[in-house]
């Protein structure tokens, strides 16, 4: 029998820490493959609520995390090119981004995605950072509704800043873009924008000079793309241009190469 890795016994470990930290899962049965055991671990990851967890399995977690965010390959401002004035596109996972802060577009509960596997950014983000994220997020909100009532939820366009955790990322902004249930509006619109221009104030009130958007309110928030990639652009640009020398390099993070079509035609 071929003998595991030290990875693959971090995954193992995990897996096993994990299920008994969950009293619905406990007897949950553990795959052969790679691959099958990295979807368990993070759908267990992704229903975890916020709350302590040991600290030996936790460092076990980070060591497993950061090495998976290594083996995808840590890309930093010098992989990406410069288009102008400090703006450039970048297509892939915004977890490898070597840089300041990243922008997750999150839901009004600010607690990331329960959903196991699901492919949005915010499951993603939370996935890769670990669970002190949500644990973090979860005493922010705790602390929040003590000042506003038991029934706050995060209004659209108010950032939340918190620790990148196993992130290359130094920081996270959480941010709830606007969502479109009818058609386009013009209030819409300028929730958008509040939601670029906040963040970008928040950024230089906390020193950091170096941030990397992802496409905020954009698929199941169902704002159309190329608009928010109008807004996302003339935002940006009037910002820097109002506030020279606070933030150095802005990322436009893109998925999609339909979106990547966007920016580029906006922007070279």
């Amino acid at each position: 029998m071929k003998e595991k890795t030290i990875q693959e016994q971090r995954l193992d470990t995990l897996i096993e820490a994990f299920k008994a930290d969950s009293v619905q899962y406990k007897d949950l049965q553990m795959p052969e493959d790679n691959e099958g055991k990295r979807r368990i671990l993070r759908s267990l990851m992704n229903i975890r609520m916020p709350k302590k967890l040991d600290d030996s399995v936790l460092a076990i977690q980070d060591e497993y995390l950061r090495e998976r965010i290594r083996e995808n390959g840590i890309v930093t401002l010098s992989d990406i090119p410069v288009i102008r004035d400090g703006l450039s596109i970048w297509q892939g996972d915004m977890t490898r981004l070597a840089v300041d802060a990243i922008v997750n577009a999150a839901n009004s509960q600010m607690l990331g995605c329960f959903v196991p596997m699901h492919t949005c950014i915010d499951n993603c983000i939370h996935t890769f950072a670990g669970v002190q994220l949500r644990a973090e997020c979860g005493r922010q909100m705790d602390r929040l509704r003590i000042r506003y009532g038991r029934d706050y939820a995060q209004p659209t366009a108010v950032p939340m800043l918190t620790d990148g955790y196993n992130l290359p990322a130094k920081k996270i902004v959480h941010i709830v873009g606007p969502i479109v249930e009818g058609g386009l509006t013009p209030a819409l619109e300028k929730e958008l924008a509040d939601c670029y221009r906040n963040t970008l104030d928040l950024c230089a009130e906390n020193g950091l000079h170096s941030v990397a958007f992802c496409c905020i309110s954009t698929g199941v928030f169902h704002f159309p793309n190329r608009r928010a990639a109008e807004i996302a652009v003339e935002t940006v640009t009037k910002w820097l241009e109002e506030h020279k020398g606070m933030i150095d390099r802005v990322v436009f993070n893109v998925f999609k190469d339909e979106d990547k079509g966007y920016y580029e035609k906006l922007l070279c």
